[in-house]
């Protein structure tokens, strides 16, 4: 078949970071280990926040669900990378691909939208003290989580499906480790035009909103924040947003970053390995984070360990004792 001509396709290639044969056991070793760090460590910020009763606030409630969106978002990519090297084969199916797709657009909506409603909480409590129990009640913090996850799988499913009507020319290789939507679009032999439109729709409201709610909370806090006559209390205030501050600085700027770089330099390459920030170092790095700066979760992870501990101990000298 001629470049060019239209197909009905039913795979793509994964070309991946690195195309050196002495490069993959590096590669697979890397990844494996950075995949495995950040479902343990989100794992243990989930068990950590569900069985401590004093993390049973919005603050922590969010935390989790960031958490395990965390956890979705790096296993939509990094797996199948794991088995095409572990394979020596670049083949992702037609609807693999898109799925993959889907759940990749998914989570970083979600990611961006809870980081949001994060530093709303963060605003309520440092702006509106006396009034947050009230504002931040339960009902109101399961229907934000509801309406970051409808807004974005249905955002997701709008873009999966204007991609299935796309039709596909020869080669199909897409220069990255997963499917990510722009590439996948660019293969195209089709009109996309309107996925063109969309890219740009859904990321100006679904990311660049965020990005300006934000901001504008901490615009608020830190106004708040100057207003409060003693240094103790000032440090205090601020301490409870420099782990999420953090979060959101990493995730943005490194996705931000990647976007920005790859419209400057069309090496494809490059900008699939500078995306490995935001895909897989992010959400690896924040459950070190939230824990390191903040002596609610590190007691309740030693509390929760040390449960697990205990009760392993016990196990094992009762069975020795039955023996």
């Amino acid at each position: 078949m001629e470049p060019g001509n239209e197909s009905r396709i039913s795979e793509f290639l994964l070309l991946g970071l690195s195309e050196k044969p002495t490069l993959q056991p590096l590669i697979f070793g890397l990844f494996l280990s950075m995949y495995l760090i950040t479902i343990i460590g989100n794992l243990l910020i989930i068990l950590a926040t569900i069985s401590d009763s004093h993390l049973h606030t919005p603050m922590y409630f969010f935390l989790a669900n960031l958490s395990f969106v965390d956890i979705c978002f790096i296993s939509t990519s990094v797996p199948k990378m794991l088995v095409n090297i572990q394979t020596q084969s670049k083949v992702i199916t037609y609807a693999g691909c898109i799925t993959q797709m889907y759940f990749f657009i998914a989570f970083t909506g979600l990611d961006a939208s809870l980081l949001t409603v994060m530093a709303y909480d963060r605003y309520v409590a440092i702006c509106l003290p006396l009034h947050y129990s009230v504002i931040m009640n339960s009902w109101l913090c399961v229907l934000l989580i509801l309406l970051s996850w409808i807004t974005n799988v249905l955002n997701s499913l709008l873009h999966s499906l204007i991609a299935l009507r796309l039709s596909f020319c020869t080669p199909l290789e897409i220069p990255h480790f997963f499917c990510e939507l722009n590439q996948v679009v660019h293969l195209a032999c089709s009109d996309t035009f309107i996925n063109d439109v969309m890219i740009y729709f859904s990321a100006v409201v679904l990311v660049g909103g965020p990005l300006i709610g934000i901001l504008y909370s901490y615009y608020k806090i830190v106004s708040s924040i100057r207003s409060i006559s003693s240094a103790q209390g000032k440090y205090k205030a601020f301490s409870t947003c420099a782990s999420h501050l953090s979060v959101v600085s990493l995730f943005y700027c490194t996705s931000l970053g990647v976007y920005l770089s790859s419209a400057v330099i069309q090496n494809s390459q490059s900008s699939a390995r500078a995306s490995v920030m935001y895909t897989v170092v992010t959400p690896m790095l924040n459950p070190f984070i939230y824990s390191l700066r903040n002596k609610d979760i590190k007691r309740a992870l030693r509390s929760f360990l040390c449960r697990k501990t205990i009760k392993g101990s016990t196990v094992l000298l009762l069975k020795k004792c039955a023996c």
